[in-house]
């Protein structure tokens, strides 16, 4: 009796191939893992109170911006969409001593160079009365000195929860979304 032969199907040469294909393949590094998060660097939260001369600016309202400030850093980490980046002790000094984020002509891009980040952001409570605030999210392009994303939110209430939810809103519904495109490059 001779020897038979098993057909499997796939010749020896068609096998070798598809075994060099496979190490090919897996050893490509996935499309996610080349593309790094943006970073971001949060420069400021800032506080209008346009009633100031009549109901003050209190002790809680300066502790909810700092709440504000550790909610969006975790948040935005978290969310893996950005690398969040720390603000240096002298660009902090400098945005506390300059004129306002937003309204300092550039100074957001020229801070935003000086971190070496490819975002820069800034957060806004404006306090009408009590009863009605609203919250905005600035994010800028340090390259091109441009507004990459702005979201208003209303906030009803001024109490801790008010504020913090108004942030989450804002940042899972809009900033955070999956179908945002507030990470996207501006053009020139």
């Amino acid at each position: 009796m001779g020897r038979r032969r098993v057909d499997t199907g796939l010749s020896t040469v068609m096998m070798a191939a598809l075994m060099i294909v496979a190490a090919f393949l897996t050893g490509l590094p996935s499309a996610r893992a080349e593309t790094q998060a943006p970073s971001l660097a949060l420069l400021d939260v800032r506080f209008l109170n346009d009633n100031k001369g009549y109901e003050p600016t209190t002790d809680a309202e300066r502790r909810r911006l700092a709440a504000m400030a550790k909610q969006f850093a975790s948040a935005v980490s978290r969310s893996g969409k950005y690398e969040m980046k720390p603000v240096t002790d002298a660009v902090r000094a400098e945005v506390a001593s300059g004129q306002p984020i937003g309204s300092c002509g550039g100074c957001e891009a020229s801070y935003g160079k000086e971190l070496q980040v490819d975002r820069v952001a800034w957060l806004t409570v404006q306090k009408v009365s009590n009863l009605i605030l609203n919250m905005n999210l600035y994010v800028a392009d340090p390259a091109t000195d441009k507004l990459t994303f702005l979201k208003s939110v209303d906030i009803r209430g001024n109490t801790d929860e008010s504020w913090s939810r108004s942030l989450k809103y804002l940042l899972d519904n809009y900033f955070l979304a999956p179908d945002s495109k507030a990470d996207q490059k501006t053009s020139g």
